[in-house]
């Protein structure tokens, strides 16, 4: 005679299928959080290397004008205890505008390219115009040529 086997029973718990979708979820959520913190990382750094250069050149533009935007006007004699400023090569000038001279300044390990050009308008009238450019790496100094962001503040003194 042939035992009889014993009724499988049903009973409760995780089947592997379940278990495995649930990791797919968790491991998506997962990489979804750490690109969503890379990237707001990475945008912030841009964001604040920004914010330095508009203050750099903000603080050149207004120190000049304060001045009289006069043509023997040195930032690094100026502003040398506050800032790092050496004479360097710089960004291209405007092209209807005088030369002052091109600086890096160095300011929390990158440096800012800057051009200082000048233009007289009208009689008593002079237009300054300050060129910024950096790199819009995270850190580390770099050269002229690995700068990919710029920006032109120009204003007026009489």
């Amino acid at each position: 005679m042939i035992p009889r086997t014993s009724r499988i029973r049903c009973r409760r718990g995780y089947s592997l299928i379940g278990i495995m979708i649930s990791i797919i979820i968790f491991l998506t959520a997962l990489i979804g959080t750490s690109n969503f913190r890379y990237y707001s990382t990475l945008d912030a750094q841009k964001a604040a290397a920004k914010i330095t250069a508009s203050r750099i050149g903000l603080m050149l533009c207004e120190n000049w004008r304060g001045i009289g935007g006069v043509e023997t006007y040195d930032p690094a004699t100026s502003l040398g205890s506050a800032l790092t400023i050496t004479a360097s090569a710089g960004p291209d000038k405007p092209e209807d505008f005088t030369l002052l001279g091109s600086y890096t300044v160095s300011l929390n390990g990158a440096n800012y390219y800057t051009t200082l050009s000048w233009k007289d308008v009208s009689t008593g009238l002079r237009a300054l115009n300050i060129v910024v450019a950096w790199a819009q790496r995270p850190q580390g100094t770099s050269g002229l040529n690995d700068a990919d962001e710029f920006f032109k503040l120009t204003t007026y003194t009489s």
